[in-house]
């Protein structure tokens, strides 16, 4: 059977510790789908078609990355998508908190799934895609904070 790892996120905008996590990842699992989670009731910031190409510029050429999107519960992905693995960054203990609760609740409703944590890089722990925006919004420049390539 197949290692198979979904790496879902927003990713609005991509941050640099997206991109650690799923690099530091790679060699533990056959395919890591990184999954632009699509929520009709979230306004995001940048439009889906930019945030996909910007995945596939810095994912596309990696052999076991596939990127996509999804509507609904990510499990529901999970399980479409044959995987035994959730994929998740930690920068905080309040993330820790937030997603072992989320973690809890899926394994309730589809036991096959583990979710997997990986701690944040010390360099990245205080990025986010929030804090990120902001900085945007108020024109200042994020190139340290987000994948080399990144243009807004």
């Amino acid at each position: 059977m197949q290692r198979i790892a979904v790496f879902p996120g927003s990713f609005d905008p991509i941050t640099r510790g997206h991109e650690s996590v799923i690099r530091r990842a790679l060699p533990l699992f056959d395919e890591i789908v990184v999954a632009i989670g699509e929520n009709s009731e979230k306004k995001s910031f940048f439009p889906l078609d930019r945030r996909l190409r910007w995945l596939d510029q810095i994912f596309g050429h990696e052999p076991g990355i596939r990127i996509t999107t999804y509507a609904g519960l990510t499990i529901d992905f999970c399980r479409s998508e044959n995987a035994g693995f959730i994929l998740r960054g930690l920068r905080t203990s309040a993330d820790f908190e937030f997603e072992r609760g989320i973690g809890q609740m899926n394994k309730m409703m589809y036991p096959e799934i583990e979710t997997v944590f990986f701690l944040c890089v010390p360099e990245y722990v205080s990025v986010s895609s929030s804090i990120v925006r902001d900085v945007l919004r108020h024109g200042g420049d994020v190139r340290q904070f987000v994948p080399e390539g990144i243009v807004f």
